[in-house]
């Protein structure tokens, strides 16, 4: 069972997420979070990201560390951006292998609520750069 956090300057690539081997799952979910045009009902050009470190890491990899024990988890890794993430580009990314897919969907819903609700990220919109007249 493994816990993996990285904090990542800009958006996050597209590389497949490493897989432990395969008969130790039967389930495997990659959640990406990606930068949408509107916030709050206006429109955006990024997403600037905050990141408390050293603190933010910590509390990831303890929260990754729950949800293994709690879920029956194989693996979890907890990818996130810090700085600015045009939109379109992913800024968040879990992935989760578990023995079966409840327990996989479980953690997925329960980590994001927790991370939004308690690890010390924060983000700000970017409004579109005003047009020259």
């Amino acid at each position: 069972m493994s816990a993996t956090v990285r904090i990542i300057d800009g958006a996050l690539g597209n590389p497949a997420p490493a897989l432990p081997p395969a008969a130790q799952f039967g389930a495997a979910i990659v959640f990406d979070g990606v930068v949408r045009a509107d916030e709050g009902g206006r429109t955006i050009r990024a997403l600037a990201y905050e990141v408390y470190e050293p603190m933010a890491s910590n509390m990831l990899t303890e929260l990754g560390r729950e949800m293994l024990a709690k879920h029956g988890l194989v693996a979890i890794m907890v990818e996130h951006s810090r700085g600015e993430v045009p939109v379109g580009q992913r800024s968040f990314r879990l992935t989760v292998h578990a023995l079966h897919r409840a327990e996989a969907l479980a953690a997925v819903g329960e980590f994001i609520d927790r991370m939004k609700r308690d690890v010390p990220i924060w983000k700000s919109a970017l409004d579109e750069a005003p047009t020259a007249s």
